[in-house]
């Protein structure tokens, strides 16, 4: 990897996780300091994050992570939900065996860590299993722009997911383990419609539940809570 490339990955990974958190200022002196990298590399880091929407720019104010809000989150999940609804269709379609054995082993591999406990149950560990079951099911679209956008949403959504995993005591009042169990089903049953149906249903849930914890409080408070 470039330093460029190590840059942008380790912003990434700390503005959605909310180690940097929604409108904190991006000054390439502080950053240099924490990731021991030097203006340039960071600068290139910090214009990819922009194009991403994760940071802003203002004239002669520099950068800062980008803000959150409850319209961006709605936003977000339908655009999310258009992309990776049509991507599942064309991974039904196209998909091999190898395709739904990686479906498989991504969904065991998800209800492993999450019937973990105590120091076994690492939510990075669960988060990073999460990431790769809904990625296995889209990569026989055969489309990269589709997966390049699949990327970008699911960084876009999980800014909001993430702090409140880790802040919240809310409960989804919901069986998630057991909505990926059957939209799991539904695809490799080539069942497209019923699985596109369950993809959207588990998403807008997800959706309503965020708009649920954060209440009258704005999802920046929710973040700050987390870090």
């Amino acid at each position: 990897m470039t330093l460029a490339e190590k840059a942008y990955d380790a912003l990434r990974h700390d503005i959605i996780r909310g180690e940097l958190p929604p409108g904190r200022p991006l000054r390439l002196s502080d950053l240099s300091e924490r990731y021991d990298m030097g203006f340039s590399p960071l600068r290139e880091a910090l214009n990819r994050l922009h194009a991403e929407r994760l940071v802003t720019a203002e004239s002669l104010r520099g950068f800062r992570v980008a803000p959150l809000s409850i319209d961006e989150l709605h936003d977000a999940v339908n655009v999310r939900i258009k992309i990776e609804s049509d991507a599942l269709r064309a991974s039904i379609r196209l998909g091999d065996d190898d395709w739904a054995a990686g479906i498989v082993s991504a969904l065991y591999a998800l209800n492993l860590q999450v019937g973990r406990t105590g120091p076994d149950a690492d939510i990075w560990t669960l988060e990073a299993r999460h990431y790769a079951f809904h990625r296995a099911l889209l990569t026989a679209c055969n489309s990269p722009w589709t997966l390049e956008f699949f990327e970008r949403l699911y960084a876009a959504t999980e800014r909001y997911r993430i702090p409140v995993l880790l802040a919240s005591t809310h409960s989804a009042g919901r069986d998630v383990q057991a909505e990926h169990g059957a939209l799991a089903e539904a695809t490799l049953a080539r069942d497209a419609d019923k699985a596109t149906a369950l993809l959207e249903a588990h998403y807008r849930k997800t959706a309503s539940h965020l708009t649920t914890v954060f209440g009258t409080k704005r999802p920046d408070e929710v973040t700050a809570a987390a870090g």
